[in-house]
């Protein structure tokens, strides 16, 4: 990317000087009119989103937004070497208006590099406004070891985000050898399985209530616990009482709960008398007596 010969860092406004220029801003949207984007403008604008005041930063965020792509590697530039941590939230959060793929590199460099929290929230909801196009970068943060518990969490936020955007891609994605992947895909389709309007959501579907990893088994049972129709995810869900794993056990049995399925009260009163593990032990009682009034009423 092309950055101005000038940099937003060299310059400094002052209090009176940010105020004149974001009014003078604010008026110009308000009428339609075109905003200045040679370089220095948009270094200037750049410069305003360091101001302490919230209303004057979203002026300028507002203005480098209708900017556009031109302001896209300046904006770049602030976001990932900005020595401001406000400006290099609102530069993130201004791509968010802009939308453009060309910014999902340094978004992401950024994701992975910048310590602040907000930073991190804000260039990742950018990627999530860009939809289909940005679900690879995403899908290599759960898919990398090293990425953290709050980076994955961030990015299957996105994913979900973005869910009925890109079924597609998502589909695919719900096939990767990586377990991660497989997870974060089948819990941004949701809605989508949830609806089994396809064969391939069917398959899916019954793919993840067998899939080796545990947690993608537990995803599975908690999306049949959503489904409008008791009838078809009952059936699915009374096997998985007895699986090997505490937790998918315990979403089955909260899944069969939700959906007020009298039906398998005989299923859970027999997995009960078996059960070893306290914690699974509490929501099956849990769920026997919610069903058990259910069914008295």
């Amino acid at each position: 990317m092309e950055i101005p010969e000038k940099s937003s860092a060299e310059i400094q406004l002052s209090e009176e000087e940010a105020l004149d220029l974001a009014t003078h801003l604010k008026e110009k949207l308000r009428a339609g009119l075109p905003i200045e984007s040679d370089p220095d403008s948009i270094a200037i604008m750049i410069a305003g989103l360091g101001d302490p005041r919230g209303l004057l930063r979203r002026s300028f965020s507002d203005s480098l937004g209708s900017v556009g792509q031109a302001a896209v590697p300046a904006l770049c530039q602030a976001m990932r070497h900005s020595s401001q941590v406000t400006v290099r939230r609102a530069a993130a959060k201004t791509l968010t208006l802009i939308r453009d793929p060309a910014s999902l590199p340094d978004l992401l460099s950024t994701f992975l590099s910048d310590t602040d929290s907000v930073v991190q929230g804000s260039t990742m909801g950018a990627m999530a406004s860009m939809g289909e196009e940005s679900i690879d970068a995403i899908l290599s943060i759960i898919a990398a070891p090293d990425s953290t518990e709050m980076q994955i969490g961030l990015a299957n936020w996105a994913l979900t985000l973005i869910g009925d955007r890109a079924p597609q891609v998502l589909r695919q994605a719900a096939t990767s050898e990586n377990a991660n992947v497989r997870k974060a895909s089948i819990s941004a389709l949701g809605s989508q399985i949830q609806a089994l309007e396809t064969e391939e959501d069917k398959e899916l579907l019954l793919n993840a209530l067998s899939d080796p990893f545990a947690e993608i088994r537990a995803e599975a049972v908690t999306l049949l616990g959503k489904f409008d129709d008791a009838k078809i995810a009952t059936p699915l869900l009374i096997p998985k009482l007895s699986d090997s794993d505490s937790w998918v056990r315990k979403n089955s049995a909260l899944s069969l709960m939700k959906l007020r399925e009298i039906s398998s009260i005989d299923a859970l009163q027999s997995r009960a008398t078996e059960e070893n593990d306290e914690n699974v032990l509490s929501v099956l009682k849990l769920a026997i007596n919610q069903l058990l009034r259910a069914s008295e009423n």
